[in-house]
């Protein structure tokens, strides 16, 4: 007789391990698909793939978290042990070991500490990468027509900011881009703000804007996105975040940091009065540059009207005296000529008088002879003295146009030590030193007083 087999309990399930922790993740993540982990880092590791693997644990428990290499390229801050962190990922099942593991997606640190650390890690970063160079940093135009402001529109910071533009310079063009300066969503607006203004090509310069508070409050100016957005804006960016106290990231990537937004309206623009001042001294120093090149111009004309005088002066001279010496050589010259000709007149008849032989009438021949010369020399003087009476008044002309004539009548040349001629009192202060030159010699004179002309023209 065959014995019959009763099962009153359930009918048995049986899984295999894969199975079983296959189960188990599916289950896993349908409850534990997005959580958040408060606890603290422990047994860093850095995979070669990248990948970072470290254990959350508090007083007397633990759970293990791996963060992929995709992820932890965007992490704000690198994961040390010892950081109190707020974790946010999804649990998983590591089916190899049967160990389940938090997939973590965005660490938040906790506490100063670890803001800190993650402030010091990303200055760090930056600073190798060369964002904080001043070399990088694009100077502020000296006069922005239009002045773009990323902040929050409500409460003092706007109202001090535009409160000082419009006390310094009124009728400035500003544009306020409506943003949150902390909290979540802050990040993004402020971000949007930069490209808004950058792309729109509007605004001159930026003014990044926050009022003071705590780490916390001030950590979204310390993201990295935030500064490789004041980094990559092509209109050069002010920080004015927080207190004079108070440094950020952006502080360090910006253009122009200001201790306070207050601070940044007074750096952005210089007041319309300091404008209008610094037009008046360049339009003084316009004036007096073109007075000086005036001034240099007329004494350059002036030297040039004075050299080419004196030039014109000696070249009539020089032409008259040499018209003088022209006509002497052509005095001397007919004087010899007429000299050598009644000599071989002379010679011929004093050579006929010998083959005559006869004294009457070489007495009488001698008598005209003498006569002749007598009228021939008559004549020369004649001649000499009319040419004489003719060179007489040349002479004279040629005297009266020396400049040294004038010196003789008791005048004198006044130079300075640069060897300028001084026709004016202006020229010649009291206590500079003069040079005389006379028509005897020279004289070296300090002038005790400058003495101005009366409204006649002539010295008082």
């Amino acid at each position: 007789m065959e014995q019959i087999q009763l099962q009153f309990g359930p009918a048995r399930r049986i899984y295999t391990v894969s199975e079983l922790n296959g189960a188990i993740r599916l289950a896993l993540d349908r409850e534990f698909a997005d959580v958040w982990v408060l606890g603290e880092i422990s047994g860093t590791k850095q995979a070669a793939s990248g990948h970072l693997y470290f254990t959350l644990k508090e007083r007397d428990s633990q759970v293990r978290c791996v963060c992929f290499r995709s992820t932890a390229r965007y992490l704000a801050f690198k994961p040390q042990d010892g950081i109190a962190v707020l974790a946010r990922g999804r649990i998983d099942v590591y089916e190899a070991r049967g160990e389940y593991q938090l997939l973590v997606e965005s660490l938040e640190p906790q506490g100063y500490g670890a803001l800190q650390l993650a402030f010091e890690q990303l200055k760090k970063r930056l600073a190798e990468e060369g964002l904080f160079e001043p070399s990088r940093k694009r100077p502020l135009p000296r006069l922005p027509a239009r002045i773009g402001i990323v902040t929050s529109p409500r409460g003092a910071v706007i109202r001090d900011m535009l409160n000082i533009l419009s006390r310094r310079f009124p009728g400035l063009h500003i544009r306020i881009y409506p943003a949150l300066v902390q909290g979540e969503g802050a990040l993004e607006d402020l971000c949007a703000g930069l490209k808004y203004f950058g792309s729109s090509g509007w605004a001159a310069a930026v003014i990044l804007a926050r009022g003071g508070g705590s780490l916390e409050d001030l950590w979204t100016f310390n993201e990295e996105r935030l500064a490789r957005a004041i980094v990559t804006c092509p209109v050069p960016v002010i920080s004015a975040v927080g207190h004079e106290t108070d440094f950020t990231i952006s502080d360090f990537v910006a253009d122009l940091r200001a201790p306070t937004p207050s601070a940044a309206a007074e750096l952005v623009i210089c007041t319309r009065q300091e404008l209008l001042d610094m037009v008046a001294v360049s339009r003084h120093k316009l004036h007096q540059a073109v007075r000086y090149r005036l001034a240099q111009d007329a004494r350059r004309l002036h030297e040039l009207g004075v050299e080419r005088a004196t030039a014109t002066l000696r070249r009539r001279i020089g032409r008259h005296l040499q018209r003088v010496d022209e006509l002497e050589f052509r005095l001397r010259e007919h004087q010899r000529n007429e000299l050598d000709r009644r000599r071989r007149a002379w010679l011929a008849a004093g050579g006929r008088l010998r083959q005559l032989d006869l004294r009457l009438r070489f007495a009488g021949f001698r008598g005209r002879l003498e006569l002749a010369h007598s009228l021939l020399s008559r004549a020369v003087n004649v001649r000499l003295a009319a040419w004489r009476a003719r060179l007489a008044p040349l002479r004279a002309q040629l005297d009266q146009l020396s400049p040294l004539r004038i010196l003789e009548r008791g005048y004198a040349i006044v130079h300075d030590v640069e060897g300028s001629i001084v026709k004016a009192h202006a020229q010649a202060p009291a206590g500079s030193e003069l040079r005389v030159r006379l028509a005897q010699g020279r004289l070296e004179a300090t002038v005790t007083k400058s003495i101005p002309p009366d409204s006649s023209g002539l010295p008082s």
